[in-house]
């Protein structure tokens, strides 16, 4: 229990941390602008400064490459939040030069489908001026994590401040084409709401960041941590006499716990479903929902339960066993899956779940030992009875005859 409470203010402080730990700034090299807003994926910001005098909006983004020959961009979708029909700025280094440019593009619904790879053309809103520029000045270079600012100064429609940004980062380019960007959640989420006057963003990003932590954690604590206990909890205590039929209780206490808070992540995942159309995690969502029925299962075969006297028992005993390890992998698989998912593969949260799992797997191979180390002694005492070399008193060979 000490360390399941670990592994939750482990992974709460890890989101929170990475809730805070980007900041935004006003100032360039060039220019100070009047607001910045931090941007909730990609560890993006921009900074701008709205003219409501004539509705002109001078902005900077700023960002990271993600491979060094690889591209970032940022636009605007005049009508919706989503990538379809997004009027975009993106910068990547020159093919034949390596020198960065920086080209316009209009995301049509022919670039998602991936039918036709994205050619430059002149954006059909009011671009007034763009650039682009590396941290660092003329001397940096494109590398994997390198800094990008990339600027523009457009006219936006009067009276409308509320603009949907949109903005990500990809691995290569072709030719002058940039190729499809990852597909994690968190690069399928770089799309924000923003009110270029009162500087504020729309709610609902943040919201469905809340759900994607609350169902991280949830799931990794039932079906990562609490239901391989459970099982470990029924297969080494269940042989100690002097719990008698202790080890039972714990062990349907702790698989119930696993199964309802389980339930609850489960039902937040429908739920961050139902607020993503048209983002689909094949893998992650059919293993979630194959280890929930198993769960379900496993509760339900409680009530039906035979006793040890009736025949059918071995069998139930048989089914119980299949479902429940069944249960348990597809679980930690999916954990690992999820953090694929969220993009977090190579973060500190996973780190702390692979300690917790680890410690654990390593507390199984010592109680395994164990019971080995204790039925071959038994089976040793049992053949030596047998043979009339100890007497049926002994329990320790005392009796061993000279």
């Amino acid at each position: 229990m000490p360390l399941l409470i670990a592994l939750v203010l482990f992974l709460l402080s890890f989101h929170v941390r990475t809730a805070f730990s980007a900041h935004c700034s006003v100032a360039t090299p060039t220019k100070t602008f009047e607001k910045c807003m931090t941007l909730p994926t990609q560890q993006a910001s921009i900074a701008w400064t709205f003219h409501a005098h004539n509705a002109t909006l001078d902005l900077v983004f700023f960002g990271t490459f993600i491979s060094p020959s690889g591209w970032v961009g940022w636009g605007i979708n005049p009508s919706s939040a989503e990538m379809t029909g997004t009027r975009a700025l993106i910068a990547f280094p020159d093919p034949n030069s390596g020198q960065l440019v920086l080209l316009p593009f209009i995301l049509d619904p022919t670039v998602k489908l991936q039918k036709s790879p994205p050619l430059s053309r002149p954006l059909d809103i009011h671009l007034l001026s763009s650039s682009a520029t590396l941290y660092g000045g003329k001397m940096a270079t494109i590398h994997n994590g390198a800094a990008i600012q990339v600027y523009a100064t457009l006219k936006l429609v009067p009276n409308k401040t509320k603009i949907h940004f949109v903005w990500n980062r990809g691995l290569y380019v072709q030719g002058y084409s940039p190729a499809i960007h990852p597909t994690t959640s968190n690069d399928l989420s770089s799309i924000a709401t923003i009110d270029v006057f009162s500087g504020f963003s729309a709610a609902h990003r943040d919201d469905t960041r809340t759900l994607k932590i609350a169902h991280g954690i949830l799931n990794a604590v039932s079906w990562g941590v609490l239901l391989p206990t459970g099982a470990a909890t029924a297969r080494y205590l269940r042989h100690i006499q002097a719990l008698g039929p202790t080890w039972f209780y714990v062990h349907a206490g702790i698989q119930l716990c696993a199964f309802i808070i389980g339930t609850v992540g489960f039902a937040i995942g429908i739920r961050l479903g139902e607020l993503s159309p048209g983002v689909v995690y094949g893998l992650h969502r059919k293993l979630g929902f194959a280890a929930f029925s198993f769960g379900a299962l496993q509760t339900l075969a409680l009530l039906f339960r035979p006793k040890t006297t009736n025949k059918f028992r071995k069998y139930w005993k048989s089914y119980h066993h299949f479902v429940g390890y069944a249960c348990v992998v597809l679980g930690v698989v999916n954990v690992f899956q999820g953090f694929e998912v969220m993009g977090e593969s190579r973060s500190y949260a996973k780190l702390g779940y692979c300690l917790c799992l680890s410690t654990l797997i390593g507390v199984c191979i010592a109680l395994e030992v164990n019971s080995w180390v204790v039925f071959c002694r038994k089976s040793k005492e049992e053949k030596l009875r047998r043979e009339g070399l100890i007497s049926c008193g002994s329990g320790k060979g005392s009796g061993i005859h000279g």
